[in-house]
């Protein structure tokens, strides 16, 4: 039942939609929102992360992106829930919620200030920067690096401009990132990664409670904990010298921050559930005929709906368990393969170069000893594009994912839209929102290129996304414990998962701010 105080209006009522069965004739009815995900989470982390990683713990650390990937499995599936249910996005959900709307945009905003930082881009940059100079650049061509890096941000909105229904393009753009880069890995994995390497990656998936400590030397050294308190009897000192690194690279595994909610918003737009009643967003061209209502829709509660309902929950369960969850698996572990093979060969760790993550692994190529020059030259132009094929369509998905969370909370909070626009209307919303949000990374890309360096601006995103997934972790469970009906809430082993969610996610995040940032505000508070 809706609290009583929610200036929402009340959902329309229908009957839930019958699902298609599930088979191999039906494929494209029930792939699409964790394709979409997949491409838009898949490498980021490891192509910027994944050679430090490597190179200081092999694969010894990748049971973190274990637990981040199974703890968001759950979270996306509550998410799939609501949108299901009513054809809303789970945003709209939290607005739903006592105090209401005011509060919760404003709370959210703040939660959502990682996707201001426009990272992936500026990485995305100097990939095409090397490409342009055949080398890995240099300071010496920082400019040329940022005006790409505008370049890039103003190309990656155009083809959210065009294919009917935004939620298409995205699907079209994401399948083929999957399938280029994921093939590029495999490709590389199989002619060129050795055995014990593969052995190294992959096992480290099960390598739970292994932990940095300090070595005695200025270094660090790996142990697992459970095997140092049974032999020692007392737990290791972990070593904090990379947490925020670790911390961003849970942040990447998997989705994280924000970014994880908008599964129910791709639910929506698919079409499943009650989705198919309510409505997407259409694009600027092609978008004429695509409409969003103003408020979701539900169904009652009845043996003929809660058949339906078991339908397309399989449908949910299936794009989790089968499509998302093994393929972030193989989108952490393929370019793990591939820095750990080749990222020792390149000295862009050791010079500093402030975009240099996301080059590590193909300058590594390009210097590898043991291979033709023409292969190495190959190897080397190849990574490149694959790199900007993980970077941009991610950047991409970002802008989409910004503007699409704040139009639908614009269209359904606020009284005066819900009355002056029409349901065919919403992308006049969409679209001034997207223009505002590359104007703002125009100027963030240019502060954080001038300031800082494009590494801390991915440090600083993914902690804030260990933040706002651990927080909207707890919003999730209240709503589908309070908004949906007793038949569909979430049962004590999904509410569990959830509820681990946050504890993993919001601990890391307070690890990371009392050991890295707390410090420094107690030293300027002291001045």
């Amino acid at each position: 039942m809706l609290p009583p105080i929610s200036p929402i209006p009340t959902w329309n009522t229908a009957d839930l939609p019958e699902p298609k069965p599930l088979s191999w004739k039906n494929w494209k009815s029930f792939i699409g929102p964790g394709i979409v995900m997949m491409g838009i989470q898949i490498g980021g982390g490891e192509w910027l992360f994944g050679p430090e990683i490597t190179a200081k713990y092999g694969g010894g650390l990748m049971w973190i992106a274990t637990v981040a990937i199974v703890l968001q499995v759950f979270y996306n599936l509550e998410c799939g829930r609501y949108a299901l249910y009513c054809g809303e996005p789970v945003f709209t959900g939290f607005m739903r919620m006592r105090p209401g709307p005011g509060l919760w945009m404003g709370f959210m905003l703040l939660l959502n200030g990682s996707a201001l930082i426009p990272g992936l881009s500026t990485h995305g940059a100097a990939i095409i920067a090397s490409l342009v100079l055949g080398r890995p650049p240099t300071a010496d061509d920082k400019w040329l690096v940022i005006g790409l890096a505008y370049a890039c941000l103003l190309a990656v909105a155009l083809p959210i401009l065009v294919g009917g229904k935004v939620y298409n393009m995205l699907q079209t753009v994401m399948a083929a990132k999957v399938l280029f880069v994921l093939g590029f890995c495999l490709f590389i994995g199989i002619c060129f990664v050795e055995p014990y390497q593969w052995w190294q990656i992959f096992s480290g998936f099960v390598k739970f409670g292994n932990v940095p400590v300090s070595d005695g030397q200025s270094g660090e050294t790996l142990v697992n904990a459970f095997g140092y308190y049974y032999e020692y009897g007392q737990w290791p000192t972990v070593s904090m010298a990379h947490i925020a690194v670790l911390g961003a690279f849970a942040g990447y595994a998997g989705g994280g921050g924000l970014s994880n909610s908008t599964y129910s918003n791709f639910v929506r737009d698919k079409g499943w559930g009650m989705g198919s009643l309510v409505g997407a967003i259409g694009s600027a061209v092609g978008g004429t005929h695509v409409t969003l209502s103003h408020v979701g829709t539900v169904f009652p509660i009845n043996a003929d709906n809660l058949r339906r309902w078991r339908g397309w929950w399989r449908y949910i369960l299936t794009d989790q368990i089968y499509i998302w969850g093994p393929g972030c698996f193989m989108g952490m572990a393929l370019p793990a393969l591939m820095s750990i093979r080749f990222a020792p060969y390149s000295t862009l760790q050791e010079s500093g170069l402030a975009w240099s993550a996301a080059i590590i692994t193909a300058d590594g190529m390009r210097l590898a000893p043991g291979l033709a020059p023409a292969v190495t030259k190959l190897l080397w132009i190849t990574a490149l594009f694959a790199g900007i094929a993980v970077m941009l369509p991610s950047q991409m998905s970002i802008i989409d994912d910004f503007s699409r969370r704040w139009t639908d909370a614009i269209w359904t909070s606020h009284q005066r839209v819900r009355d002056s626009f029409r349901p065919r209307d919403v992308k006049k919303i969409y679209y001034g929102i997207l223009a505002s949000y590359v104007l703002w990374s125009l100027v963030c890309a240019y502060l954080f290129s001038t300031y800082g360096t494009p590494k801390l601006m991915t440090i600083v995103i993914a902690n804030l996304n260990n933040l706002a997934i651990g927080i909207t972790s707890i919003q999730l469970l209240w709503i589908n414990h309070t908004l949906l009906p007793r038949e569909l809430r979430p049962r004590w082993y999904q509410t569990l998962g959830v509820g681990c969610c946050a504890i993993f996610y919001l601990g890391l995040a307070l690890l990371v701010f009392f050991e890295k940032q707390w410090p420094a505000l107690m030293h300027w508070w002291a001045q």
